[in-house]
């Protein structure tokens, strides 16, 4: 299995973080605008279609507020695993998020991280906005 992890340190204080990385129905437009294009729900899955016409079903697994912790699960997609984490950390006056995912088939990683890497620079001004 293979572990990727990418932190964003962010000039915004870890509450209005959080609020806008809670919003699961809403990643698109207050996490990553543009390298996301689209979101549908479709019970209580969220349907996302990326900037390079990507689609994946994502199901919400856990939503903690107080450990400003939220994990989702793709449930439909080329994976045959994808399990992924993303926390929030007080960090100074800022903050600082943590973005895990777990993945099979390994072969994946280096095309999933690609995409990590994309989405962490858009990430970044979005949340800190």
């Amino acid at each position: 299995m293979a572990t990727l992890k990418r932190e964003i340190l962010v000039t915004g204080a870890a509450a209005p973080v959080w609020q806008k990385l809670r919003a699961f129905d809403q990643v698109h437009t207050k996490v990553a605008p543009g390298f996301l294009t689209d979101l549908r729900m479709d019970k209580g899955d969220r349907v996302l279609t990326f900037f390079n016409g990507m689609v994946a079903r994502e199901r919400l697994v856990t939503l903690d507020d107080d450990n400003r912790r939220l994990v989702y699960a793709v449930v439909d997609g080329q994976p045959s695993h994808y399990n992924a984490a993303v926390q929030v950390f007080p960090e100074g006056s800022g903050s600082r998020v943590v973005w895990t995912i777990d993945l099979l088939p390994e072969e994946l990683a280096p095309v999933i991280g690609g995409m990590m890497d994309a989405a962490v620079e858009t990430m970044g001004k979005a949340l800190a906005a």
